[in-house]
């Protein structure tokens, strides 16, 4: 299993390139690389069916040059997930309690919508990562991801208190269906497009989950979803 400690020492998203800036812009080009053919090769064979050099294949490079960024599979695999959460909450990281909770919550989902359309791969991953039982990030899980469930819900209890939000509301719960709501596009893609009969999302296909989603969710909240 991959500790928090790996998460802590993994590819950081946020991290700025050191050195000459040639060579930091290298480095993520690679690193950018490496992660999109390990979002493939991850989701087509599982973590114990890919090997590193399958992964260096796919993005055309040595394996050597892999292991250069990346210590172990399981430190790859990790990254891989790990950007997608970055991705996925980076958003809702700045929110405070002073913020309107119609623009956050519409502009969060509609994030997370985007994201299932140009991400999916990376969603499907991490939904096969938590439906095994969560082996290499059940840690992560129940250290940094639970304690940023409860700030965020903390954040959304304030302004249930404030009047701004209906009482009725459970932050947590909401939390997870704007997660469950908005990955489902992603997860269950093949099902989605072959039920509307389109061969891929569109932008205006997007569009419309979009403002479906964040007309549902927030009227059930008691708020007004932006005017766009």
């Amino acid at each position: 299993m991959v500790q928090k400690q790996d998460l802590e020492t993994d590819f950081d998203p946020n991290e700025t390139p050191t050195g000459k800036y040639k060579a930091g812009k290298i480095r993520d080009e690679n690193i950018a690389n490496i992660l999109q053919a390990a979002e493939e090769v991850f989701v087509q064979y599982g973590f114990k069916g890919t090997s590193i050099q399958a992964i260096a294949d796919k993005a055309n490079i040595a394996k050597a040059n892999v292991h250069y960024y990346f210590k172990s599979k399981s430190n790859l695999y990790v990254a891989v997930l790990g950007n997608l959460m970055h991705l996925w909450n980076d958003f809702f990281d700045q929110v405070t309690e002073d913020d309107d909770p119609a623009t956050v919550l519409d502009e969060f989902i509609r994030k997370k919508v985007a994201l299932s359309y140009s991400h999916p791969r990376a969603s499907k991953l991490f939904a096969m990562e938590i439906i095994q039982g969560a082996p290499h990030l059940k840690d992560y899980i129940r250290t940094d991801m639970r304690q940023w469930v409860r700030t965020k819900a903390k954040v959304i209890q304030s302004w249930i208190d404030q009047g701004r939000m209906a009482q009725h509301v459970d932050p947590v719960q909401l939390i997870f269906l704007i997660w469950s709501s908005t990955q489902h596009y992603a997860d269950f893609e093949e099902q989605v497009l072959t039920i509307m009969n389109c061969a891929e999302y569109e932008q205006e296909m997007i569009d419309n989950i979009s403002n479906f989603l964040s007309q549902m969710i927030l009227t059930g909240c008691g708020l007004t979803p932006p005017q766009r």
